[in-house]
């Protein structure tokens, strides 16, 4: 039987969206995103499985998916390997969070307040720049790697903590999701607060950024991701300003990593990768909402 389900939009309106899908159909879907998932799933299975196992395992032919002897002799190598390094890990790590939190937050507050006035105002200029943001979305990190270093080389920056965490203020996907979240934000709403009293800068902190949080969570989530993976090696060449991704490749390509070394690279990027899939799996709600383009409606 087709059903009927009512949503509510963000005025209290309902309306209903049918469901045209039979039973037949959701068992048919639900099993084509099962055996998806699993394909997906399969490597981040594999890697795990591999940080587990002994050496005699890893080299096994044919290889074995699911570890027989699972050990954690892998990550005390590895833990042992960074105690021999020439910086402390803690300030490798220290330095990865330092960029990452600073470039995020800094990234989600420059974006947003340039994204409020394009969304929300009109003023000469403010289609050109808006069709500018979204142009720019095409080119690739690849591309403006040379531009990007003569700027930070003209600034002084090289050698700096500013060298990673600038250049993220002017990233400019995490505007363009906001700014599209912004625009469906009702006039109303915004009117209402202002006839009580509330400023710019508190309409926008209790009332905008509440509302655009799928945004801004997914701009948050694929920043912490390019700078928790960025090594920074074209810009930092101070041993004690590198980041842990500049660490684990350095014991991942060093001479030192041959077929004796194997568990401890696999447990280096099993740890790699835990980190950003955790966060991503904190806020992945987020981040379908805006993928889904869910935002407000007027």
């Amino acid at each position: 039987m087709k059903k009927n389900i009512f949503k509510m939009d963000i005025e209290g309106r309902s309306y209903a969206r049918r469901n045209t899908r039979s039973f037949a159909g959701n068992v048919v879907m639900g099993v084509f995103l099962a055996v998806l998932g699993f394909l997906f799933f399969f490597p981040v299975l594999f890697m795990y499985n591999n940080a587990l196992k002994p050496l005699n395992e890893m080299y096994m032919f044919p290889p074995k998916l699911f570890v027989r002897n699972a050990t954690f002799d892998n990550f005390l190598d590895l833990f042992r390997v960074l105690g021999n390094t020439l910086v402390p890990f803690g300030r490798y790590l220290f330095n990865s969070l330092f960029v990452v939190a600073a470039g995020s937050i800094g990234h989600i507050m420059i974006a947003s307040f340039c994204a409020y006035p394009l969304a929300k105002y009109t003023f000469p200029g403010s289609k050109f720049v808006s069709k500018l943001i979204v142009y720019s979305l095409m080119f690739n990190g690849t591309v403006t790697a040379i531009p990007n270093f003569i700027t930070i080389s003209k600034l002084g920056l090289i050698d700096s903590y500013g060298a990673i965490i600038i250049p993220t203020f002017a990233s400019t996907l995490g505007l363009y999701f906001m700014m599209n979240f912004m625009e469906q934000i009702p006039d109303s709403l915004l009117e209402a607060a202002k006839i009580d009293g509330a400023n710019q800068l508190k309409i926008h902190f209790t009332i905008v950024l509440p509302l655009v949080k799928p945004a801004w969570v997914t701009a948050f989530i694929l920043i912490f991701q390019s700078l928790w993976s960025s090594t920074g090696d074209s810009f930092i060449y101070k041993e004690n300003l590198k980041s842990v991704s500049y660490m684990m490749g350095q014991i991942a390509s060093g001479s030192s990593v041959g077929i004796a070394r194997a568990g401890v690279l696999a447990a280096a990027t099993a740890i790699m990768f835990t980190i950003p899939a955790v966060t991503f799996l904190l806020m992945q709600t987020n981040v379908i909402n805006t993928m889904a383009t869910s935002g407000i409606k007027e």
